[in-house]
């Protein structure tokens, strides 16, 4: 198995275009996208529905009945919504259909839709992802990390260098080793979430409790995968 990280969100823009065949993608946006999905899924949310824009998540939700709105610009729940982007907001929806957009998490999944699979990563289930990736077998792994705005997010990257660390037989690209590296500096998640340039934005916008959330190792035995631009919980072959 080759193992592919894409590090930064120019490299994202490009992955519409790319021949994904053969490809496993696991997409990573820690604070706060897919840690509120994986959330979300934990606690029984039905189906999220990621699109890129407002105005596609408006359209998405009144074309399904009972959807409620989730999502956030600038970290803020965007006005209108029902939930906005912090994990906690989704422990309370059980048997909904939650259609999301936000700055950068939304859009990789979408830029990803061409692949094999596509997984929905954080620290939250790192294990959970080792296992389903081990049993998947797919002949390229690719760790797509969705950055914050048009830069690198060290939270993705520690969380896709992790992620790394259980399968050191594999055929690691040039990327992939950095974000091991990147792992290897930080050993504790929070360490590196706490550092981050999100995670000091939500410290100051006194939201650490996200932080501390989003750091919570193997908190969720749950893989989320989209299929046909939809996000339910994996069920294991």
């Amino acid at each position: 198995m080759i193992v592919d990280v894409v590090m930064h969100p120019s490299e994202i823009a490009l992955l519409k275009g790319r021949r994904l065949t053969g490809v496993l993608c696991v997409v990573f946006d820690v604070l706060r996208a897919t840690s509120s999905i994986l959330t979300g899924l934990a606690h029984g949310v039905a189906e999220v529905v990621p699109v890129e824009t407002i105005e596609e998540a408006r359209a998405a939700a009144a074309a399904r009945a009972g959807a409620i709105l989730g999502g956030e610009r600038n970290g803020n729940r965007i006005e209108g919504f029902d939930l906005g982007n912090s994990p906690s907001e989704y422990c309370q929806s059980a048997g909904a259909v939650v259609v999301t957009t936000t700055t950068n998490g939304t859009v990789a999944l979408r830029a990803c839709s061409g692949a094999d699979a596509v997984w929905v990563g954080a620290v939250l289930n790192l294990g959970a992802l080792a296992r389903e990736i081990r049993r998947a077998a797919p002949k390229t792994l690719m760790l797509v990390c969705a950055g914050t705005f048009e830069t690198m997010a060290l939270e993705d990257v520690w969380a896709a260098g992790a992620l790394l660390e259980a399968f050191e037989d594999a055929q690691w690209t040039d990327s992939a080793r950095c974000a091991a590296a990147v792992a290897r500096q930080w050993p504790e998640p929070a360490q590196a979430l706490r550092l981050s340039r999100n995670g000091r934005a939500l410290l100051d916008a006194g939201r650490g409790e996200d932080i501390e959330w989003c750091a919570s190792l193997n908190r969720f035995d749950v893989v989320g995968e989209m299929l046909d631009g939809v996000i339910r919980a994996r069920r294991s072959a």
